[in-house]
């Protein structure tokens, strides 16, 4: 069992930087794939960016060259670093983490508002 906590959530102005971070529980966070999804009011939650147990990285459509996800497998963390902010970029952040035998664990969530 994993259990995942995001913080960093906050209203942030158009063209604005937040940095999200979720904590993850247990000793395999390390082999774990570990990503990012979000969904807007109404709408399906969206894949945002992932990053694997090597290291390799992959974003969707939207976050590509705004949004940077890392892990730091000594603090169990992951974040997503998002710079350049849009209004559309407003939604729940969900942190989630795969194991290698495909069983899938999320967080609450966290509120990202981009607004003026």
């Amino acid at each position: 069992q994993v259990q995942l906590v995001e913080s960093g959530g906050d209203l942030v102005q158009p063209g604005g930087s937040l940095r999200l971070s979720c904590a993850a529980s247990g000793s395999s966070f390390k082999i774990y794939r570990m990503g990012w999804y979000r969904q807007a009011p109404g709408k399906q939650r969206d894949f945002v960016a992932a990053i694997g147990s090597t290291g390799s990285t992959t974003y969707a459509d939207p976050a590509k060259g705004r949004f940077t996800i890392s892990r730091d497998n000594a603090k169990n963390t992951v974040y997503l670093q998002m710079n350049s902010l849009r209004p559309e970029d407003t939604a729940i952040y969900y942190c989630n983490a795969r194991s290698p035998t495909l069983q899938n664990y999320w967080g609450q969530g966290i509120q990202v508002t981009v607004s003026s």
